[in-house]
C-alpha cells in the first residue's frame, strides 16, 4: 500500500521548537515525530511513502533518509510554492498508484487504518475520510454521514443551533483512502484545498466516512498538545514502539544514563543523561540524551531535549526546553513556557505563562521574572 503524507507546513504554532527544524522531525519523546506515523503505517502494510515537502525539506530528508531503516521506501517531492492540500497531492500525481492513502503529517494516532481501507473497498468508495468523535465540535468542521456511511455534508465550526439532530460529532482525522480518479478533480499548478474544493464535489458521488471511535488521535500542532502527546506516549495511552522499553515502574533508561536523584515515573531518560543526587523528577517526564540535571533541581510534567543543562535548584513544570539550552541556578520555567534551542538563561530568572524564548537568546542573571 502507498501513502502520501503532507509535511509542507512551517509549524508556526510550535515555535521556537520549529524555528530551526521542520515539525515532522522535531523530537517527540525518543524519536523524530514523523517516525511514529511511519511506524504506524508500516504496521498496516504501507511500504511506499511519498513525503510532500515545503519548509526545510533537506532537513527532513537528512533525518529520515530513504526509509530503509524503517522497513519502507521513502520518496520526497518539494512544492515550488505552497499549493494547498489538494495542490500538493496533484504535484505528486506522477508517483501515485491507483489507490493510496493521503495523510496530514502532524497527527499522532493509532487508528486502525486497515479497517478503514476495508470499509473503502466494501463501500466501493472514491474516497473515504477517516473520522474521530469529539465532545465539543465548536472548534472543528463536522462531517455528516447517512446511515450507509456516505458523506451527506459538512458543518464548519457549528454553533449550538446548527447541531439539532446531529447524533454524533465526527471530525476529519486527516486520514484518507483515495482512488486515483480524485486527482481529475484538482486543477494543476495552483493552490487548491481538498477540504473546501474537492470533498464538496464528491458528496453524493462516492465520498464515504469511516469512524474510529476507540482510537487515539491528536494533532500535536501547539505547545499544549506537544506536551500532551509526549505524556500520552510515555503513559501508554497511544500504541507506539516505546511501550516495550518501559520497565515495571514505567521508566525507560537510555544507555549509560545515570539517575542518582529521586525519580518517580513514568519517564523516558535518554542516553548518557545524568541526574545528580538531590534532584527530583516527577513523571511524566522526558529527558533527551546528554542532559545534565544538577542537584536540587525539580522537574515535573516537562520535556527537556538533548544536551540541555539544568542548573542547581531550577524548577521546571509543564514546560518545553529545547536542545542545548543552559538554565542557570534557581531559574524557574513553568506554565507552558518554551525555551528555544541553544538559549542560555542566567540564574534566578522566571519564565512563565506561555513565554517563548527563541533560539540562541541569552539572558543574564535575574533578567526576567515574568
Amino acid at each position: 500500500m502507498q501513502a502520501v503524507i503532507l509535511v509542507g507546513g512551517e509549524g508556526t504554532r510550535l515555535r521556537p521548537l520549529t524555528s530551526l527544524h521542520p515539525k515532522p522531525v522535531i523530537p517527540l519523546v525518543d524519536r523524530p515525530f514523523l517516525v511514529y506515523m511511519l511506524e504506524w503505517l508500516r504496521g498496516h502494510g504501507v511500504d511506499d511513502v511519498i513525503l510532500s515537502c515545503g519548509f526545510l525539506p533537506t532537513k527532513i530528508e537528512a533525518a529520515l533518509g530513504d526509509g530503509s531503516g524503517l522497513g519502507l521506501r521513502l520518496r520526497y517531492v518539494v512544492e515550488p510554492e505552497p499549493r494547498g492540500t489538494a495542490g500538493a497531492l496533484k504535484f505528486a500525481e506522477d508517483l501515485l498508484d491507483d489507490r493510496f492513502l493521503m495523510l496530514n503529517g502532524d497527527v499522532l494516532t493509532d487508528v486502525d487504518i486497515t479497517a478503514q481501507i476495508a470499509h473503502h473497498v466494501e463501500a466501493g468508495a472514491v474516497g473515504t475520510l477517516g473520522l474521530v468523535p469529539v465532545e465539543d465540535p465548536s472548534a472543528y468542521g463536522l462531517v455528516l454521514l447517512d446511515g450507509a456511511s456516505a458523506v451527506r455534508g459538512f458543518l464548519e465550526k457549528p454553533g449550538p443551533d446548527e447541531l439539532e439532530g446531529v447524533e454524533e460529532f465526527l471530525i476529519s482525522a486527516g486520514i484518507y483512502v483515495l482512488e486515483r480518479s480524485v486527482l481529475d478533480l484538482i486543477e494543476p499548478d495552483r493552490n487548491v484545498s481538498i477540504e473546501r474544493e474537492v470533498w464538496p464535489r464528491l458528496v453524493g458521488a462516492g465520498l464515504h466516512g469511516h469512524a474510529a471511535r476507540d482510537a487515539y488521535w491528536l494533532d500535536i500542532g501547539t505547545p499544549e498538545r506537544y506536551l500532551q502527546g509526549s505524556f500520552d506516549i510515555v503513559l501508554g495511552r497511544v500504541k507506539t514502539g516505546l511501550l516495550g522499553r518501559l520497565g515495571d515502574q514505567g521508566v525507560a533508561l537510555g544507555q549509560d544514563a545515570v539517575v542518582d536523584g529521586f525519580l518517580r515515573g513514568p519517564a523516558v531518560i535518554g542516553a548518557r543523561t545524568r541526574v545528580d543526587a538531590g534532584a527530583h523528577l516527577e513523571g511524566p517526564v522526558v529527558l533527551g540524551s546528554d542532559v545534565h540535571v544538577a542537584g536540587g533541581a525539580r522537574i515535573e510534567r516537562s520535556v527537556v531535549l538533548d544536551g540541555a543543562q539544568v542548573g542547581e535548584r531550577c524548577e521546571l513544570r509543564d514546560c518545553i526546553v529545547a536542545p542545548r539550552v543552559t538554565l542557570g541556578r534557581g531559574t524557574v520555567v513553568h506554565e507552558q513556557a518554551m525555551v528555544g534551542e541553544g538559549a542560555a538563561v542566567g540564574a534566578d530568572c522566571v519564565l512563565a505563562a506561555g513565554m517563548k524564548l527563541f533560539p540562541g537568546v541569552q539572558l543574564p542573571d535575574g533578567a526576567v521574572t515574568f
